[in-house]
């Protein structure tokens, strides 16, 4: 019983740290609620936001919570993550908005925005670094990258030609179904199939994604009026999303060898959280 409170207490733990930077921006985003669309300083709530989420960057840096390298695979993140919002916010397209004003912003998109996608991307990084992760019959990554691109792509060229996501969730099933995580928990090496971690990822980021748009860091067109929870659709635009994450990780901080396993570069293996 002990060994279990005690594998339970270090997994929470660990969870809780590899997701400090999306737990910040939501105790942030409630913190800030009243500010409103009033400026301060000449500066807007979304911009406040900003600031504090670069901080928040440069402190994980700085107290080595976080690597130069997985800054570096969360800074792409980012970016593909900024193009696909600025399409999909278009008023052409009008996908999501922002309702509140900001200085520092790249036509309907706020900068602070991109740090919620980094969010993710720093809780992979993290996530296979403290658990010490690996992985077992994982695909190439040619594939990989084909799936997450054009899940990539999909998110946008929706609007113009077929939805291909049903395509997409029965290529990821097909090519994960055998893959498994091996992590570890008080020095025991353990191990889970793959697809259930990626789709209950999925729904913790759906209740994040809950708790923004009822602070209204970004609202859909139906919640303009009245807020509402989310759909339950997003699920799948999630995962898919996860999907671009996980390969910009995997590809860049470990490698994997030619009969499927794939471990984490020496270099990451090192403790950085003393």
């Amino acid at each position: 019983m002990i060994t279990i409170l005690k594998s339970g207490f270090e997994f929470t733990y660990k969870a809780a740290s590899a997701a400090l930077f999306g737990i910040l921006l939501l105790i942030a985003f409630a913190f800030t609620a009243s500010l409103g669309s009033q400026d301060y300083y000449g500066f807007f709530r979304y911009d406040y936001l900003l600031f504090y989420a670069v901080l928040i960057q440069i402190l994980l840096l700085y107290l080595k919570l976080e690597s130069w390298a997985e800054a570096k695979v969360i800074a792409l993140f980012h970016l593909l993550a900024m193009i696909m919002e600025i399409f999909l916010t278009h008023p052409a397209i009008a996908s999501w908005q922002y309702p509140q004003p900001a200085v520092f912003k790249i036509m309907t998109v706020p900068l602070f925005a991109g740090f919620m996608y980094s969010a993710v991307g720093s809780f992979f990084a993290r996530s296979l670094r403290l658990y010490r992760v690996s992985f077992t019959r994982l695909p190439g990554f040619a594939n990989m990258l084909s799936l997450a691109v054009l899940s990539y792509i999909n998110f946008m060229s929706k609007f113009f030609v077929p939805d291909i996501r049903y395509v997409l969730f029965a290529w990821s099933v097909l090519i994960f179904w055998k893959t498994r995580i091996q992590f570890e928990l008080q020095h025991h090496r353990m191990q889970l199939p793959m697809l259930p971690v990626l789709l209950l990822l999925a729904f913790i980021i759906w209740i994040a994604e809950n708790i923004s748009t009822f602070y209204q860091i970004w609202l859909y067109p139906s919640q303009v009026d009245s807020w509402h929870m989310v759909g339950w659709g997003k699920l799948g635009s999630w995962y898919l999303l996860l999907l671009l994450s996980l390969v910009l990780v995997l590809k860049i901080l470990g490698d994997r060898q030619p009969n499927g396993i794939w471990q984490l570069k020496p270099a990451h293996l090192k403790d950085t959280e003393k």
